[in-house]
């Protein structure tokens, strides 16, 4: 019965969705991780960055344990988030390889398509190289939002093609229903969270239509780019087109994890905030959970959106519970 009774209770004033939400975002100081970047060229012709963090081993010699970290939307290895889980991970005697989706690393990727909120191929190219580079014994996948789905999803969408050595997964802040995850964006507050983000993809778009003239005319430019307002109108603008899917509904139908999660075959740990911003109630697998002997659910009732911080300098609770939950099963 892995649903989780959650520990999580920061101070009364940093409680509340938005709170949690901003208050790392805005407030805490960077995290300093001294990555080594590895260029990973893709069977298709290109390429993703994976930045690595080793942990601290007799004479540099790595570890027997490796974790793949995985951003969120319009995120990088570098975002404090992603650092910070960098840093207990390696803390605890797991050497890191953080992933950098396509055309997130500072650089417009080669090819028309984009990275998406379901892409397990890069995962998986990523997650290979990892154990290859280090002959790892064990292997463990960690994922933020966007992140955290595409964990959820590959652990579950064909379970043979994981690795045998990967033994667990966490997803932190992750939108398992990406419908329902778009439908709480567009409502309220969280309206402007997708405007945030919103400016970055139209930004990436611009800069990617510039290093690579031709390469997006099918999609919409100038006007028509600066037009979209919300994820759907992305999605069904560059997402869904450049990536295979008929439309956005059609791209969030066959990418929410939530879809797969009965063929998890390894421990997984979701972390979804209650007071998240950034989903719906179908992201919330309760009784699948509650049914389920590897899918741990935990739900505080404060968190936010890759929030779950205490205070301003300390590890977030997302890092500390993930490092436990590997403890135990990696």
């Amino acid at each position: 019965m892995p649903l989780v009774s959650p520990a999580f209770r920061p101070p009364a004033c940093l409680r509340g969705g938005h709170v949690q939400t901003l208050y790392p975002f805005l407030l805490r100081p960077p995290v300093p991780v001294a990555y080594r970047r590895e260029r990973l060229e893709l069977p298709d012709g290109d390429f993703i960055d994976l930045d690595w963090s080793l942990a601290a081993g007799p004479g540099g010699a790595r570890a027997a344990r490796v974790a793949l970290v995985i951003h969120g939307l319009e995120g990088h290895s570098r975002r404090k988030y992603v650092c910070g889980m960098v840093r207990a991970l390696n803390g605890a005697g797991w050497d890191v390889c953080a992933m950098n989706h396509r055309g997130c690393s500072g650089e417009p990727n080669r090819l028309a398509r984009t990275y998406h909120s379901g892409e397990t191929g890069d995962v998986h190219a990523a997650l290979t190289r990892a154990l290859a580079a280090g002959g790892y014994a064990r292997a463990a996948l960690v994922g933020f939002s966007m992140g955290g789905n595409q964990v959820a999803k590959y652990l579950g969408e064909a379970p043979e093609r994981v690795p045998p050595q990967v033994c667990a997964g966490v997803g932190v802040s992750a939108p398992l229903d990406l419908a329902a995850s778009v439908r709480a964006l567009e409502r309220g507050a969280a309206r402007l969270y997708q405007a945030y983000l919103m400016r970055s993809l139209k930004e990436k778009m611009r800069a990617k239509a510039s290093a690579r003239p031709g390469l997006l005319s099918g999609c919409p430019q100038g006007a028509g780019l600066d037009a979209l307002r919300t994820f759907r109108q992305f999605d069904d603008a560059y997402t869904a087109p450049l990536n295979g899917f008929a439309d956005a509904a059609d791209y969030y139908a066959r990418n929410g994890a939530a879809r797969v999660l009965e063929g998890v075959g390894l421990p997984l740990l979701v972390l979804n905030a209650a007071d998240d911003p950034f989903l719906g109630p179908e992201c919330y697998p309760r009784a699948l959970a509650r049914d389920s002997a590897v899918l741990h659910l935990e739900t505080p009732a404060t968190g936010g959106h890759v929030g779950f911080s205490a205070a301003r300098s300390a590890a977030t609770y997302a890092e500390t519970r993930a490092v436990a939950f590997l403890e135990i099963h990696g």
